[in-house]
């Protein structure tokens, strides 16, 4: 059968389908332009969500004129299977049966105006080949920058005040300071709190177990294991330490994040920019449309790859 034959069937011109074809081909290029540029941004950056990478792609997009929504990101990534899937957390690092002093929460309805004005800490723990090491983060819930961190095969109360000396050290300050953490034994131990109280540090603990009373440590826990630990295989404490460093550069210099308008939180920080939280709106609309589906597991499939 003739093309002029198939084309009168399908009520169609023969420049139509040819032109048809050729879209489809210019997207193919395009396509497989995209996942090359993906997979070469997550060389380092191997479990960011795909809005993160959509926000790191504008550049290249732009370059080679490609007209992509996130949507289509989305559904792209989706057919090429390199959407990120999560892991929840099974380990738990805290020690709340102790007898030490437990601290109240100074920081409930607080209104974050500026760097430095609240610091969160947690600790996680990271599983390598032969057993575990354990990282203590102080992170500035202004501009979401991790201040200070430590890592060890232990969870003795010296090595988190090595990551609060970190911190401290690093510290522009600029008026009251407060620290928030849960109420495990390293931060409510004597060493610790002697360091907040020699640096006029104002204490602050949860007072319950739920991960949203000290929720920007409990995310920050999560994107660097999840995210960026879970891709390196190392073997003992040097290798971790090594491996820490650079995960932290790629944190706060290179991750978007879109708490802070999809800034990277060094310039936040620095330059005390007041921000907009993208997510927000995100997740409400995420909420909506997931009410709407029929097949739930589908809407799972759909928004695995989150921020």
């Amino acid at each position: 059968m003739g093309l002029s034959r198939i084309c009168r069937i399908l009520g169609t011109t023969r420049q139509a389908y040819y032109q048809y074809w050729w879209q489809q081909e210019t997207l193919s290029v395009e396509h497989s332009l995209v996942i090359r540029e993906v997979m070469n941004l997550r060389k380092d950056h191997r479990h960011m969500g795909t809005r993160k990478v959509y926000e790191l792609l504008q550049p290249f997009l732009i370059e080679h004129s490609i007209k992509m929504g996130r949507d289509a990101l989305f559904e792209l990534l989706g057919r090429e299977k390199l959407l990120i899937k999560r892991y929840k957390r099974r380990i738990s690092t805290t020690d709340l049966f102790h007898l030490y002093r437990k601290f109240p929460n100074m920081i409930k309805g607080m209104v974050v105006g500026r760097p430095n004005q609240l610091w969160v800490s947690d600790i996680t723990y990271w599983r390598i080949k032969k057993g575990f090491l354990y990282i203590s983060f102080i992170t500035d819930a202004y501009s979401r920058k991790i201040v200070g961190y430590n890592v060890a095969e232990n969870l003795l109360s010296i090595e988190t005040v090595k990551a609060l000396k970190m911190a401290i050290e690093n510290a522009e300050r600029t008026g009251t300071l407060y620290h928030h953490s849960d109420r495990g034994l390293q931060y409510c131990s004597n060493e610790y709190l002697r360091v907040l109280e020699e640096n006029d540090i104002q204490v602050s603990m949860t007072q319950t177990s739920d991960p949203r009373d000290n929720a920007i440590a409990e995310r920050v826990n999560g994107i660097i294991k999840n995210e960026y630990l879970c891709s390196y295989q190392v073997d003992n404490l040097k290798d971790g330490k090594e491996v820490l460093d650079f995960v932290i550069m790629l944190y706060n210099e290179e991750r978007p994040h879109m708490s802070l308008g999809n800034l990277c939180p060094p310039t936040v920080h620095a330059e005390k920019l007041k921000t907009e939280q993208l997510w927000r709106n995100y997740y409400q609309k995420k909420s909506s449309i997931v009410n709407t589906f029929q097949d739930r597991e589908e809407a799972v499939k759909l928004f695995q790859d989150n921020d």
